[in-house]
């Protein structure tokens, strides 16, 4: 089973690349799949590549489902 999860760019690096985070988690990802990616935003990641970007609101909703997931809570 693959797994993409949203991740918020929090610095752009050379060649295409960006340092994401999640959860106080940094590591860095090729951002070279997305048209004109800036700090700030969030976008997909998968296997270290990032897929697309995701509306605010859209993360949020799905970081705070994953959260409940991880605690053991019913959705």
């Amino acid at each position: 089973m693959c797994l993409a999860m949203p991740v918020r760019i929090s610095q752009l690096l050379p060649e295409e690349m960006a340092v994401v985070d999640v959860d106080g988690v940094s590591r860095e990802v090729s951002v070279a799949l997305i048209d004109a990616p800036q700090e700030g935003d969030y976008v997909i990641l998968h296997v270290g590549y990032a897929i697309g970007k995701l509306d605010p609101e859209e993360a949020a909703r799905t970081l705070a489902l994953m959260d409940q997931l991880a605690a053991g809570e019913q959705a």
